[in-house]
């Protein structure tokens, strides 16, 4: 749609807007009657609107959102329309650009950087006195797109905000090596200190950033002419920014002895442990560890939501059928239960949603665990320390004498702890306890490894719960696909499903970052230790013919049940095929 003459050079007003907003049907006259009452306001003319609340023709039941109203503008205006994702700008590249003032001033920013042009979000498309005058000072053309304006101005803030404290922390560190090169030539370069003003900023926005991109790690990884921070989002890795060696050295030391570390030990791992608030005021747990690696240490934290306490099963995507044969286990008085998985597949927050449930005012439930990932006041937790030898065998003896009736075990590493752990349940206890192994049967042959006697796991073994993670498909992008029979056949077996007469694919959009995915959930696989499976088990046990029992019984593999999430249109078969072992 070509501009109107009116609107070259000047900032968008409600008045201007309205009649284009009726002609497009998304306002009707009593509105727009309502809308010229308003008092004056130095807010954009979309975020007044948007305040207004004013129901979407579209959408019944819904009103008029501020990125919709942004669409509608850039549709008007014939520029592009961009929803900005952070994680998808380079910082460092684009904030040199132009000088925060000149940004502020004429509410934009520069979004992306290539060999002819640069990428500008404003909210004011009809504003172009910037324009000729940045292009000259770049030698680049200009691409205009319209964005959020409420978008713009927070990245404005913090985007300038991080470059101000990564340059400043930069800075210190020169002048300081510097100065001491004057003093004393061939000492070693000074770091910034890692409570320093400008260290203290990076760190805050790094973790608040982390939240309100809901990250469950965090990254930061040294190099040599540059450290990188990346985010674990969905199961997959983002980079968020690079900073100068010298910078990530002291972020890394800001977060070590914020997590209790000994931040001068900087030749062997250390593991840590902090809490903090989200932007939101919930308390998180963070898990900090760190690697000596050739260019400096590299630092992990990974973010706990404490929100895994409050999910119920169904929440964490635990069948019907599944959670019964769950519930069956862990009703138990006494017995182990193993939960598998490779890190990451969700173990933390099975067991926690279990303990949880299991933790009521007739039993005394207590935990070792290393870390203690979650603080839940509902049962005891004990935090394994391996320099004063307390280990998690030694931890679970410690338990034995204070009358726990179950006991959760954070994982079985080696004979010791599996024997103490058995030892336990011959006594009388329920014990749940984590194994890494591909799935449940598995599970068998690795106690059998570890040197437990085969008449000991048939006794004590109450069953196993294999698991991982699966992403699920955007509601908002995703889209039918079409699967061949003998493809789903192949797949599927040694169940044969019907074709689902519906299927869908990730496509992606910006709600997800064009991956297609957003959010995860588990599939299970929950093996019941009964008579015809525990008859199998013998110092030479068949994993394939107990795994053939086990099916028998009524256990379906991860597979089996990430087919059953593509058949209910959560998730893809490519996802599955991704996340789960091939069937047997």
């Amino acid at each position: 749609m070509p501009v109107v003459p009116d609107y070259q050079d000047r900032r968008l007003t409600l008045e201007s807007l309205l009649p284009a907003l009726k002609a497009c049907a998304l306002i009707d006259d009593a509105i727009a009657e309502r809308l010229l009452s308003l008092p004056a306001s130095s807010q954009h003319p979309l975020e007044r609107l948007a305040n207004q609340a004013l129901p979407a023709p579209s959408r019944p039941g819904q009103s008029l959102s501020l990125e919709t109203l942004t669409q509608w503008l850039a549709s008007h205006a014939g520029q592009p329309y961009l929803r900005i994702d952070p994680l998808k700008i380079d910082v460092a590249t684009v904030v040199p650009l132009m000088s925060c003032a000149f940004a502020q001033r004429h509410h934009i920013l520069a979004v992306a950087l290539d060999a002819d042009s640069v990428t500008v979000a404003s909210a004011e498309p009809y504003l172009c006195s910037w324009e000729a005058g940045l292009a000259h000072v770049l030698k680049r053309r200009i691409r205009r797109v319209v964005a959020n304006p409420e978008t713009i101005r927070r990245c404005t803030l913090e985007f300038y905000r991080l470059a101000r404290s990564v340059s400043g922390a930069d800075q210190k560190h020169l002048t300081a090596s510097n100065a001491e090169h004057l003093l004393s030539l061939g000492t070693m370069d000074q770091e910034p200190d890692a409570n320093d003003a400008h260290i203290v900023n990076i760190v805050d926005w790094l973790l608040q950033y982390a939240f309100g991109q809901r990250a469950s790690d965090i990254h930061i990884e040294p190099g040599r002419d540059r450290g990188r921070v990346r985010f674990r989002i969905d199961g997959l890795l983002h980079d968020v920014y690079q900073f100068p060696p010298q910078v990530t050295t002291a972020v890394v030391s800001r977060l070590k002895s914020l997590g209790r570390m000994n931040v001068a030990e900087k030749r062997k791992p250390q593991d840590g442990r902090v809490k903090t608030k989200s932007p939101a005021g919930d308390e998180v747990e963070l898990r900090l560890s760190t690697l000596p690696t050739a260019c400096g240490e590299k630092l992990v934290m990974r973010i706990f939501d404490p929100q895994v306490l409050l999910k119920d099963f169904q929440q964490l995507g635990l069948s019907p059928a599944d959670l019964q044969r769950w519930q069956h286990m862990t009703g138990q008085a006494n017995g182990i239960i193993l939960v598998t998985g490779p890190t990451g597949s969700g173990k933390t927050s099975t067991l926690y949603t279990t303990l949880r449930q299991l933790a009521t005012r007739e039993v005394n439930l207590c935990t070792v665990e290393d870390p203690i990932e979650m603080v839940e006041p509902a049962f005891n937790q004990m935090q394994v320390q391996h320099n004063i030898d307390l280990t998690f065998a030694s931890g679970v003896r410690a338990l034995m004498r204070q009358d726990p009736d179950i006991i959760m075990i954070g994982e079985i590493r080696d004979l010791e702890t599996a024997e103490i752990a058995i030892q336990a349940a011959l006594t009388g206890h329920l014990v749940l306890s984590t194994l890494h192994t591909n799935d449940a049967p598995s599970a068998i042959s690795r106690l059998l490894e570890l040197g437990i006697p085969h008449y000991l796991i048939k006794t004590t073994l109450l069953g196993v719960m294999a698991q991982r993670l699966v992403r699920l498909l955007c509601p908002h992008c995703k889209r039918p696909a079409s699967i061949n029979d003998d493809d789903w056949r192949s797949v599927t077996q040694p169940w044969p499903i019907p074709l689902p007469t519906q299927v869908f694919s990730a496509n992606g959009c910006v709600e997800c970052r064009e991956s297609g995915y957003h959010g995860r959930a588990g599939v299970y696989e929950i093996m019941l230790m009964s008579d015809g499976a525990k008859a199998l088990i013998s110092a030479e046990t068949d994993i394939q013919a107990l795994r053939r029992e086990a099916i028998k019984d009524g256990m379906h593999s991860l597979r089996f049940a990430g087919v059953r999430k593509v058949e209910a249109g959560l998730t893809s078969l490519e996802e599955v095929m991704r996340v789960t072992p091939a069937l047997y």
